[in-house]
């Protein structure tokens, strides 16, 4: 299937609401259910052909056969490593979750962290799995991916050495479901070994399919309470951790009873008084349960002698569980980093937090189309894709104190990971935001070129184009309505990227393009109208039948090309010459009359002047990045997907176009859009039954 034909399809999914946590994908096409029912009928347990118990499935360089962390593996199943293998042991926790030989402690605690919200947990690990009822060697994860949330069928094989697991595994011995998580989070990924290195919050990010923000605390924006304050009020999940120096410092623990290099979640934050003072508090809390903050307003600390009871008793306090209160003062004095994770409206069930209004759009950066690279490079910049979304409504309660819309903007690369083991790394990406020129407000069917962008200046923007899989910023815009353009920093650079948008208040959002449409000039020409030398011309080609056949009309079109030096050919093909004759015969004979060919040569006329205004350098051909304007200027309004299409077909090397395959392009999209008007009903869709479908693709 074509990568047209799955854009497609997975369009019309989405409309069904596949890809939803409710209609996760299977990946690799493998339904969890009916798997597991076969195994069940057959009696035997299930060996997963797609991520099989050997070195492939382990990795390919540090993880790669020859490779000394990859010897004496064996895999093995649960049962043949305890006599009673448990999937959860008394609920999932912290301590479930201990690292192995493998570089992913971003991922164990990612992992740790959805063990604090149950809810999020079921998304995740879907509940109902264990080693006793139905057990058929079979398990099944959620995660989120690119938009999409997909199912991920494991085997119970796992990768283990001197009958220990090899990689994550739990305090308790019998219980397996974190490694097992880990293990169907390494399929989707390729291998174990491209989960190596990463942040914790791509695991947050794929396990919810929120957008994470990250601050280093030393420089922490004046106003990060009160953004603190609204993100749990919005159900975000939050994170913290101090940074260490050195692995010896790891889970090193301070003389306040602060861990190093330890994820924390931070669960609340709240303005009490202190003797007549407003203090800013943060509660956090430490997933082993124990082990807790000794400093100002710890537990038992003589501070909460000086606040109201009233204040006092809407805090929980002075309990030995893991959570405790410091001041936000000391919060960024000792710590290093926050990341806060915030949820899409449908991750969140309880009715006792406010929701993100939240959209996501797939595009993709094509060489020669799409791929303009950052505003350094103006003759390319605005053909990169276009989102515009409309801001209407303030914030209630804004964290700063100023009126205005807060939007996050998230921009993410498509499989990095995997293509780690081909060598290929991420590009660096970002993106900036310009405010809709008044002529072009409430309109989302444009597209806006070099003559728009290039003479103003952008409102906000990523901070810097980074290689990471990843970048979002947080802004604050007056209402109105704003264009967003992501891009690579370099031009003509591959890639596939999600744009996801979160606001305060509900906003319109959609792609800037332009509708597709056709306006094409019908010449109208008799017998009357032909002039001496082109009946002259005609009859020289066409022969005895006075007609001009494919052969012939290919034979005169090089011998046309052949003689000019202003432009480029590698002559016209044959395929082009059909395409030709099947828009312009009107008769039927398959080949053309004198009227039609006259037809055509006007064609010729008027395609070789649009051609040549375009050709800017007059190379004799014609840059990709200028094809969009040159359709248009022959009557046809095409959108990003098509324009990407039509480059990958017609462009040559350098993504250039010469001559012969621009009157290709348009001949071809002229006879498109007849087709196409012939079999409409007016609602802009056409039904084909097979026969039909087969003779006009074919033809």
């Amino acid at each position: 299937m074509s990568s047209t034909a799955k854009f497609l399809a997975k369009r019309q999914n989405r409309e069904k609401g596949i890809g939803t946590n409710k209609k996760a994908i299977p990946f690799h096409k493998q339904d969890y259910q009916s798997l597991k029912r076969e195994c069940l009928e057959k009696n035997t347990l299930f060996c997963d052909p797609t991520f099989p118990a050997g070195f492939e499935s382990l990795g390919y360089e540090k993880l790669g056969p020859n490779s000394s962390k990859a010897q004496g593996v064996e895999w093995k199943r649960p049962k043949d490593l305890c006599t009673n293998p448990q999937f959860i042991v008394d609920g999932a926790k912290r301590t479930d979750i201990c690292q192995g030989e493998l570089g992913d402690c971003w991922l164990m605690a990612a992992i740790a962290s959805l063990t604090l919200n149950h809810n999020v947990l079921e998304r995740v690990v879907p509940p109902g799995q264990s080693f006793s009822d139905g057990y058929a060697g079979i398990f099944h994860f959620q995660f989120w991916q690119y938009g999409e949330w997909v199912d991920v069928v494991i085997d119970d094989r796992l990768p283990t050495r001197n009958g220990e697991l090899l990689f994550v595994h739990s305090a308790e011995r019998s219980e397996f479901w974190s490694a097992l998580l880990e293990k169907a989070y390494a399929k989707l990924h390729g291998s174990y070994e491209a989960l190596d290195g990463g942040r914790v919050t791509e695991g947050f990010k794929d396990f919810t399919g929120g957008i994470a923000e990250d601050y280093e605390l030393s420089k922490a924006p004046p106003h990060l309470f009160k953004i603190i304050q609204k993100a749990l009020g919005l159900g975000s999940l939050l994170g913290c951790a101090i940074d260490t120096t050195s692995a010896y410092e790891t889970e090193a623990v301070t003389s306040l009873k602060l861990v190093k290099g330890h994820a924390y979640s931070v669960t609340g934050a709240e303005e009490v008084h202190c003797l007549g003072c407003p203090v800013q508090l943060v509660r956090l809390r430490n997933p082993w349960g124990h082990k807790e903050w000794m400093g100002a307003w710890s537990d038992n600390s003589s501070e909460w002698n000086n606040v109201q009871p009233e204040e006092k008793a809407k805090l929980n306090y002075s309990a030995e569980d893991g959570e405790f209160w410091m001041a936000y003062s000391d919060f960024v004095r000792h710590f290093s980093k926050l990341e806060i994770c915030n949820l899409t409206p449908d991750t969140l069930t309880s009715e006792e937090v406010r929701h993100w209004n939240y959209c996501q759009f797939d595009g993709n950066w094509k060489v020669g189309s799409t791929a303009g690279g950052c505003g350094n490079n103006p003759a390319t910049f605005s053909s990169n894709p276009q989102f515009v979304i409309k801001l209407d409504d303030i914030d209630d309660d804004p964290y700063d104190g100023e009126d205005g819309c807060t939007l996050l903007v998230g921009l993410m690369q498509k499989d990095g990971r995997k293509d780690q083991r081909i060598g290929r790394s991420l590009n660096a990406i970002g993106f900036v935001i310009y405010e809709v020129p008044d002529e072009y407000k409430g309109r989302s069917n444009v597209h806006l070129g070099p003559d728009v962008l290039l003479y103003r200046r952008s409102v906000a923007g990523s901070k810097a184009f980074t290689n990471l899989r990843e970048i979002s910023e947080r802004f604050k815009l007056p209402p109105g309505e704003y264009v967003i353009i992501p891009s690579t920093y370099e031009p003509n650079c591959q890639g596939s990227f999600i744009l996801r948008v979160f606001t305060e208040k509900k906003a319109a959002a959609s792609p800037m393009d332009v509708n597709i449409t056709a306006n094409i000039k019908k010449d109208r020409i008799s017998d009357n109208d032909v002039d001496t030398s082109y009946k002259e011309l005609f009859m020289q080609i066409a022969g005895n039948d006075q007609e001009v056949s494919v052969v012939e009309l290919q034979q005169m079109l090089n011998n046309f090309i052949s003689k000019r030096t202003d432009i480029k050919s590698d002559g016209f093909s044959r395929e082009t010459c059909r395409h030709i004759i099947d828009l312009l015969d009107k008769d039927g004979t398959g080949k053309l009359g004198l009227v039609e060919f006259h037809t055509l040569w006007i064609k010729i006329q008027r395609y070789l002047e649009i051609f040549k205004n375009r050709d800017a350098d007059k190379s004799g051909t014609m840059s990709s990045y200028e094809m969009r304007d040159a359709l248009k200027d022959a009557g046809f309004e095409v959108n990003g997907k098509v324009l990407q299409v039509i480059i990958s077909h017609y462009a040559e090397k350098q993504q250039a176009i010469d001559f012969d395959n621009f009157v290709g392009c348009l001949i071809h999209l002229e006879m498109l859009f007849e087709t196409f008007q012939l079999f409409d009903r007016n609602n802009g869709k056409i039904e084909l039954d097979i026969l039909q479908w087969l003779c006009l693709t074919l033809s």
